[in-house]
């Protein structure tokens, strides 16, 4: 069956646009170390697409794991888990049909909070929102990406000098369109909150929030022009035809040791070298220039729902852990305590998984103490085909984690 998998997958190279008709999403339950493997040698031949974990060197006995079976294969796959008595089940059964309807706002504005808005659009509107509240927002240019495209940053806080700051990003993996929405909506919530909402105020009174909407620019264009499941960079790399870096595994934080790969044809590239890719070297040298007033740093991803801190490259323990566990678990609770979504907290390495050169225990190490990288909803139901009336409720519970880690920070740093 192997044979006809790969034969299969080299027939299959479909034209751009990218569609996903028939394609599946998986769940399985590997129960032992055969299992894992079988998955493994699975992933390989029938050149699986994982969602979660992010690789399948990262599948572990135990752990659930969901991946994208293109549709040429997915029959084969399905029976090879059953033949392997893998638990399984299918968590969506045809990907360009959830696709289409996680579309489903009836917004039809240029831009909406409620919905997912393009990269123009969203640079539109960071112009926009700084130009109409010059007293509160400020945009700036962090860098430039690898296609030539504008990093904009924009700076949110009441004016005043040597003011501590928080930097959070979004859309660091291009293929996850809810990360980007959050940075929009707390953006929003900050200008429409100030002079109204008293502890929003105070904290942009003592506060400036950098706020980085799209890290990865050219990848985000990408899933919007080409192929939607995209998620590294769009670099060349020499020597090879296979496009783009992971930016996640692309600082210098146990660069390429664990959870990366050296091979540029993975999701999970970790780079040439830290900092190959442009988009993470401006953001390396920006918090690196800034490092004396960033006091925290938060990377948005999805999905999962989890709050984590360093490390994920070790299981070794941060040396502010005890404080890091107690401020995720009440950001933790705050976030559940409006509509009572589950998150998981803890340090990325024991929480989810080992994996090297990430943003978060890079910030740490450089010397933000309050580094936390949120993995938003859900938990697989739609994964990176969130619909965007998830957008709303996904942005609301999120802010109330968001303000419990700054109130923190304005209060203990």
């Amino acid at each position: 069956m192997w044979k006809i998998l790969i034969l299969v997958s080299i027939a299959a190279v479909s034209a751009e646009p990218r569609a996903f008709h028939g394609e599946k999403v998986f769940r399985v339950f590997p129960q032992d170390s055969s299992h894992v493997e079988v998955i493994k040698s699975l992933a390989e031949n029938a050149k699986l697409d994982f969602w979660s974990p992010d690789s399948p060197d990262l599948v572990q006995a135990g752990k659930t794991a969901d991946f994208r079976a293109e549709s040429h294969v997915s029959l084969d796959v399905q029976a090879l888990l059953e033949q392997s008595e893998i638990p399984y089940e299918i968590i969506i059964d045809n990907l360009q049909e959830a696709l289409e309807k996680q579309r489903d706002s009836n917004i039809r504005a240029v831009h909406s909070y409620e919905k997912y808005n393009d990269l123009d659009t969203i640079n539109a509107w960071s112009a926009n929102i700084a130009a109409q509240n010059p007293g509160l927002v400020s945009r700036s240019q962090l860098g430039t990406s690898y296609e030539g495209r504008p990093l904009y940053l924009l700076k949110v806080g009441k004016s005043g000098t040597n003011k501590r700051a928080i930097f959070i990003d979004c859309g660091f993996h291009a293929r996850e369109w809810v990360s980007p929405a959050f940075c929009q909506w707390f953006v929003k919530e900050a200008v429409n909150s100030y002079g109204v909402d008293s502890q929003f105020t105070n904290l942009l009174n003592n506060l400036d929030f950098y706020v980085l909407p799209v890290l990865n620019v050219d990848g985000y264009v990408y899933t919007w022009t080409t192929s939607r499941m995209w998620r590294k960079t769009r670099s060349v790399n020499k020597n090879t035809s296979c496009i783009g870096t992971d930016p996640n595994r692309n600082f210098n934080a146990g660069w390429c040791t664990v959870g990366a790969s050296n091979r540029a044809c993975d999701d999970t590239y970790c780079g040439a070298t830290p900092e190959s890719e442009r988009e993470t070297k401006a953001l390396a040298d920006f918090i690196r220039a800034n490092v004396g007033r960033i006091k925290a740093y938060l990377t948005v991803h999805s999905y999962s729902q989890m709050l984590l801190f360093p490390y994920s490259y070790s299981y070794s323990l941060a040396r502010d852990h005890t404080e890091l566990n107690n401020v995720a678990k009440g950001a933790v609770s705050a976030l559940t305590a409006l509509y009572g979504t589950k998150y998981t907290y803890g340090p990325g390495g024991t929480t989810i998984y080992l994996a090297a050169g990430g943003s978060d225990d890079w910030a740490y190490d450089a010397g933000v103490k309050y580094s936390f990288t949120f993995e938003l909803r859900d938990t697989g139901r739609y994964g990176f085909a969130l619909p965007e009336s998830q957008i709303k409720p996904t942005c609301e519970e999120t802010l109330l984690a968001v303000k419990y880690i700054a109130n923190h920070v304005m209060n203990n740093s």
